[in-house]
């Protein structure tokens, strides 16, 4: 696979996280947006860190089956890399991204990769959500949305969020972040988002769950979500929850 001309937000984040799936474009943007905002790396160690908390979580409460929508490059610690047992099915709607995680997976028989929309689960291959995500819709699996509530509009993500919830067993877990409104005070930055990208209060992301539940720890700050040790200070830039998909 030949250099992309375009940077990609996936391997930006590889970038930050200190990866090795990233090209001098995406390094060159990764520095520009830096230059409009301030140090990345940080803020993105913590998403991942809440990552690994959740799914661990969600393991704990028995899920051995994971849906990953917008799911980026998987390394780093992404979900098989967390839940060492269970088997993942990673989705995007990037081609590139598709085929430079199917290369990274090649040979793995726990982990796959394929197109998903996450507003249209018709979209993924039903052979792999089944091979991957076996007992989708009859036995609890683990959900992971993140990186893409920012790019949804209200109605579409509370639509979106209220399927998953109507295909998902009882018992599922669903680990979803928001972005807070941070960027507003860098203009520059946030231009560079696009007009697609949403910030929201943290008073508006209970209500896009519908009838997703939180557990106890409630919508906080990634860093503050179920921390190892003591919390790190990284600009408050997102805020995740852990909910359940309660019995009908």
């Amino acid at each position: 696979m030949g250099e992309p001309a375009e940077p990609s937000t996936a391997r930006m984040i590889d970038f930050w996280l200190g990866g090795e799936h990233h090209f001098p474009v995406d390094v060159a943007a990764a520095h520009a947006f830096e230059q409009a905002y301030g140090p990345c790396a940080p803020v993105f160690r913590e998403l991942r860190a809440f990552l690994g908390r959740a799914v661990r979580a969600m393991s704990e409460q028995g899920v051995d089956g994971f849906l990953v929508f917008g799911a980026g490059l998987p390394t780093m610690g992404n979900v098989h890399e967390v839940a060492t047992e269970a088997t993942v099915l990673y989705t995007d709607v990037d081609p590139v991204t598709i085929r430079l995680g199917q290369s990274i997976l090649a040979g793995s028989d726990r982990a796959g990769y394929g197109f998903g929309d996450a507003t249209d689960i018709g979209t993924i291959d039903p052979s792999q959500l089944h091979r991957f995500v076996p007992g989708w819709g009859r036995r609890p699996v683990g959900v992971v949305f993140l990186g893409l509530a920012a790019f949804l509009d209200d109605d579409t993500l509370t639509r979106t969020l209220d399927e998953l919830y109507t295909a998902a067993a009882p018992g599922s877990l669903l680990a979803v972040d928001f972005d807070t409104e941070e960027l507003a005070g860098y203009p520059q930055a946030l231009a560079m988002m696009g007009p697609a990208f949403r910030m929201r209060p943290a008073a508006a992301f209970a209500p896009l769950l519908g009838r997703w539940r939180p557990t106890p720890d409630g919508i906080v700050p990634v860093d503050r979500w179920r921390p190892d040790g003591p919390p790190v200070e990284v600009p408050d830039a997102f805020h995740g929850v852990l909910a359940t998909r309660d019995p009908d």
